[in-house]
């Protein structure tokens, strides 16, 4: 699997940690091997224009997610066709003011928007009340295994 993160900013942030969770959530998601992710971390300014850009909504934003080959998870009997899954744009400012809030590490906001920046390029959505119940179940699912088996590697 071919994961990049690329960290555009100053914020100091565990890139390697963002890797194994990224791995964790593609094999488990059933993501053919030879898939291929990036992460990209970007500051406020670009956050907002991308956000501005591709949602029209003002402001920055936590977490964007730009699928390029709509690969979908794979299944007991099958993984994915390997492909591009696409971009996963973290913005770590805004990152930090919501881990503040929830009561966690920075570092931990940003593998929860990992995890959910994925599940995004792998066409879940929380619109409806039935998508976000089914998203973020996964989403905590996948992220609390990950944190589980983060001390064993």
């Amino acid at each position: 699997m071919s994961i990049e993160v690329n960290n555009e900013t100053g914020v100091a942030v565990d890139e390697t940690e963002i890797v194994a969770l990224s791995r964790h959530v593609l094999a488990e998601m059933r993501v053919h091997p030879q898939a291929e992710l990036s992460v990209i971390l970007v500051d406020e300014a670009a956050m907002e224009q991308l956000h501005v850009q591709w949602m029209d909504e003002p402001g920055p934003t936590d977490v964007l997610s730009f699928p390029m080959d709509e690969l979908r998870p794979g299944s007991d009997e099958a993984e994915s066709p390997a492909g591009l899954l696409g971009d996963v744009v973290l913005c770590p400012q805004v990152a930090a003011k919501q881990a503040e809030t929830a009561g966690h590490t920075t570092q931990e906001e940003l593998l929860l928007l990992t995890t959910h920046g994925i599940l995004h390029l792998l066409g879940y959505d929380h619109a409806e009340p039935d998508e976000e119940k089914e998203m973020f179940a996964l989403q905590r699912r996948l992220l609390l295994t990950f944190l589980a088996t983060r001390g064993r590697r």
